[in-house]
């Protein structure tokens, strides 16, 4: 029984001893906005661990030398949505202030921005996905119609140069009964242009038929002929022949 005083007074000795090598720790604890922050839980590692709840936004504990770490945390509906940590060390007794400022709890902020900006570059991905497809497409379309078009166009001057030797052939032709009847002093019977051309009776007529249409010559009914006579004004001039000419058999 004496003994177990004796441990008792032991104690409490050591106990006022710790609390004359006693320093103490306070401040204030602020938000973001440099206001006091209500209803903040406080705590310190010390052995045991103390803790408090800083109603009027302060808050004060007593320690003994050490290394020790404070921590504050505002909780709302049972969620951190802001706190603080901080590290200090005790060397000798007095008094030490700490003030402590909450910083927003951001972890599950950032996880919902890390979703949306995902969402947001795959968006952007498929957008650019498109916009590429359709470019591409568009200048497919635009260099096809350009070819064909070409192509085309190819195909109209090919036709036009086969049908150049045939078509200077006719002119040659024609040429050559203007010639016969400025030969004849501008006037010559059907009958005589047929002798002097190797052409069927058709053909001379068609050419005559051009000739008269176009006012280079002019056809006089005569019996059973007609006189083909070379116009005065046409006498004198370079004949340009029509770029459509009559196909002869």
């Amino acid at each position: 029984m004496a003994g177990f005083r004796v441990l008792i007074c032991l104690l409490v000795l050591l106990a006022l001893a710790n609390l004359a090598n006693a320093a103490t720790i306070h401040g204030a604890v602020y938000d973001l906005s440099l206001k006091k922050a209500n209803n903040v839980k406080v705590e310190i590692n010390t052995m045991p661990k103390q803790f408090m709840v800083a109603q009027n936004g302060t808050y004060l504990f007593n320690v003994p030398n050490g290394d020790y770490i404070i921590k504050a945390q505002q909780i709302q509906r049972n969620t951190v949505v802001a706190s603080v940590q901080e590290n200090i060390t005790i060397r000798q007794t007095g008094s030490y202030v700490l003030d402590l400022i909450l910083f927003p709890d951001v972890e599950e902020g950032l996880e919902d921005a890390d979703i949306e900006v995902n969402d947001v570059i795959g968006a952007n991905s498929s957008f650019l996905i498109i916009a590429v497809v359709i470019v591409f497409s568009m200048v497919l379309l635009i260099y096809f119609s350009f070819k064909n078009r070409k192509q085309k166009e190819e195909s109209i001057d090919g036709s036009k140069k086969e049908k150049n030797p045939e078509e200077n052939d006719q002119d040659k032709d024609i040429q050559k009964i203007i010639s016969l009847l400025k030969k004849e002093g501008g006037r010559a019977t059907q009958k005589e242009i047929r002798k002097e051309m190797p052409f069927s009776e058709a053909k001379i007529s068609l050419m005559i038929a051009e000739l008269e249409h176009k006012g280079i010559v002019e056809k006089i009914k005569k019996g059973r002929g007609n006189i083909i006579i070379l116009k005065k004004e046409r006498d004198n001039k370079t004949l340009k022949m029509p770029s459509q000419q009559v196909k002869y058999d």
